[in-house]
């Protein structure tokens, strides 16, 4: 059965580019972004690795580690690696998984028979500091991933699992939240003493925590 959002990541051991790891020992109590590629040299794979290896600082600054997978070999991952330096101008500073037994494919369900029998899936799982998935998206092998995006969701998970909100469509940090729902009126004039906009009873708009 397929992964869903609030079920533990399933840990596992795997050789890697940074040698081998086991999930959680990995990843401590820091946030995780595990995401499979296809194939190593192929364009549209080279293009992402290069965006998620120039995106450290904001993985960092969020406490958020990467891991990228496929079930290339290691041999194989060190010599694209070199490739994604010389086109995208950034070198890869996160784990890569050689996944070659597949081990780690099928715990978390990458290889899709209707799409390949042998490739892994584009798809991102964000792994909360208590191991559970919070987010899973997959993408077609033709379509690159959006990190913004992924930064921005992180960015709202991050805010939401430490205050009572919610983030609106196309919410990017430091904007308005909405306050959830299962907080009464009363109980939010002791968390927001300073009011809230109130659109409807139901869509209380107020400035983002900022703790």
């Amino acid at each position: 059965m397929a992964l869903q959002l609030g079920d533990t990541a399933p840990n596992f051991t795997a050789a890697t580019t940074d040698g081998e790891i086991d999930l959680y020992d990995w990843k401590g109590d820091s946030w995780a972004i595990l995401f499979s590629h296809p194939k190593d040299f192929t364009p549209v794979c080279t293009t992402e690795l290069g965006a998620v290896a120039r995106l450290k600082p904001e993985w960092d600054k969020r406490n958020v580690k990467v891991v990228g997978l496929s079930v290339d070999e290691l041999t194989n991952h060190a010599a694209w690696s070199a490739d994604i330096e010389e086109t995208q101008g950034s070198a890869v500073n996160f784990p890569i998984i050689a996944d070659t037994d597949r081990k780690v494919s099928d715990l978390y369900d990458l290889i899709h028979p209707n799409a390949s029998d042998t490739l892994t899936v584009r798809s991102v799982f964000v792994i909360g500091p208590d191991n559970k998935v919070k987010l899973i998206i997959t993408y077609p092998a033709s379509t690159g991933r959006n990190f913004d995006e992924i930064l921005r969701v992180v960015d709202s998970l991050q805010l939401t699992a430490k205050h009572k909100v919610a983030t609106p469509v196309n919410w990017k940090h430091g904007e308005d939240v909405i306050i959830a729902g299962a907080v009464s009126d009363e109980d939010a004039k002791l968390q927001y003493p300073g009011g809230w906009n109130a659109v409807k009873p139901y869509l209380r708009l107020v400035p983002a925590p900022t703790d």
